[in-house]
């Protein structure tokens, strides 16, 4: 059965690149960053374009299904609770075994990570805040496997994942 690996969390937790990582160290997977199934300039966060994201990943990820040369999925997205178990719902009848990973770090590693960051020109101090606010939220959730990424390495962090999936 092909593997569909969720990968939650803030802003700056590190979804993005650990996602990235699973997949290629996973190999014959296919990575989708929730942020870029839709793409607009400028920016419109809206239940509208929420909705056209879900969509999008939902037919991607029936397209890498019928795909016989990629066994493993893996998408990183900010999904509250009611978001991933509805994309989970999806997905699951897909015919993917689903995995749900939360990742979270300390918010003095959240905001050294978001100073160091000079590729995305959203992250200002308007948008720091609203990232710790979902720290906040995300260190309480108990809806996915939690990972501290606080004091590990990119490596590790996809190693524990890749462990995990392989042992449940």
């Amino acid at each position: 059965m092909k593997k569909y690996i969720v990968i939650n969390g803030a802003m700056g937790a590190g979804k993005s690149v650990v996602g990235r990582r699973t997949a290629e160290l996973l190999g014959r997977a296919a990575f989708i960053e929730g942020d870029f199934a839709i793409e607009l300039h400028p920016h419109i966060d809206h239940s509208e374009t929420e909705a056209m994201q879900s969509d999008n990943i939902l037919h991607m990820s029936k397209n890498y299904y019928n795909f016989n040369k990629c066994d493993f999925v893996v998408l990183s997205w900010i999904m509250s609770e009611n978001k991933v178990k509805k994309i989970i719902s999806e997905i699951s009848k897909l015919n993917y075994q689903t995995y749900h990973f939360i990742l979270t770090c300390s918010k003095d590693v959240l905001i050294e990570r978001w100073h160091n960051d000079t590729v995305n020109d959203w992250r200002t101090d308007e948008n720091l805040s609203a990232a710790i606010d979902l720290l906040n939220e995300f260190n309480k959730r108990i809806d996915g496997i939690s990972i501290d990424t606080s004091d590990l390495s990119v490596d590790i962090v996809a190693e524990k994942i890749i462990e995990k999936i392989r042992t449940l």
